[in-house]
C-alpha cells in the first residue's frame, strides 16, 4: 500500500484519524512519560503527538517506505527515534513506562497476539500506561475488531483498566500495570489530591 502513497490511509488528512489521535494522547493518565514504544506506528502522525507528553519515544515500523516518512516527520524531535522493525520478532531493549498499540493488534492470529500483549505487558514499569485504540469494524485482513481486542487485552494478567472510550467506530482503552504487591497505580485525580 505504502507504494503507490506515502500515507495510504491518509492519516494526516482526516479528521476521524487526527481527532482519534487525539483522544488517545489525551486519554494519557499522567502528564508526562519517561520512555514511551510506539510499534506500528506508520508515518509518524501520533508519534509527534506522543513526543510532546515524552522525554523520549521509541517507535517503528514493518514497512520502510513508512519508517523513513516518519523520521522525516519526526526529523525535529532528537527525543524520538524511529526503527524498521516487526514485533513481536524484534522489540527494543529496556523498559517503558508508556506502551502505545494502535491499530495494530488486530492483524496477529491468537498466538502472536498474546505474545505481543506479553513482552509489552513485561517491557512496561509497574505502574506504566498500556494504551490500545482499535478500528471497530470487521476487515477480511483484521483477526478481530476494536471489541475482541478489548475482550482479549482485559484477560492478560497485571493489567487495570483504567479507562475505557468506546465509539461506533474505534475502541480506546487505557490500562495501568499493576503493582507486584498487586495495587493500582492512583488515579489523575487522586495524584492531585482531588480524591
Amino acid at each position: 500500500m505504502y507504494r503507490d502513497t506515502p500515507d495510504p490511509w491518509h492519516l494526516a488528512e482526516r479528521w476521524y484519524e487526527r481527532r482519534k489521535y487525539d483522544l488517545t494522547v489525551a486519554s494519557l493518565p499522567l502528564p508526562r512519560y519517561r520512555r514511551a514504544f510506539e510499534p506500528a506506528c506508520s508515518v509518524g502522525e501520533l508519534t509527534v503527538r506522543l513526543a510532546e507528553r515524552c522525554d523520549r519515544v521509541v517507535a517503528c515500523d514493518r514497512v520502510e517506505s513508512a519508517v523513513a516518512t516518519a523520521r522525516s516527520r519526526t526529523s525535529a524531535l532528537p527525543h524520538v527515534e524511529v526503527h524498521a522493525m516487526t514485533i513481536p520478532g524484534q522489540w527494543p531493549p529496556g523498559r517503558f513506562d508508556l506502551v502505545v498499540l494502535s491499530e495494530l493488534l488486530y492483524y496477529f492470529d491468537t498466538p502472536t497476539l498474546r505474545s505481543v500483549l506479553d513482552l509489552a505487558v513485561d517491557a512496561l514499569e509497574p505502574g506504566g500506561t498500556l494504551v490500545t485504540a482499535h478500528w471497530n469494524h470487521a476487515v477480511p485482513d483484521h483477526h478481530g475488531t476494536g471489541s475482541t481486542i478489548a475482550r482479549t487485552v482485559g484477560s492478560v494478567p497485571g493489567l487495570t483498566l483504567t479507562a475505557d472510550h468506546r465509539e461506533t467506530d474505534f475502541v480506546l482503552q487505557v490500562y495501568e500495570r499493576t503493582s507486584p504487591d498487586g495495587t493500582a497505580a492512583p488515579s489523575p485525580a487522586a495524584r492531585e489530591g482531588l480524591v
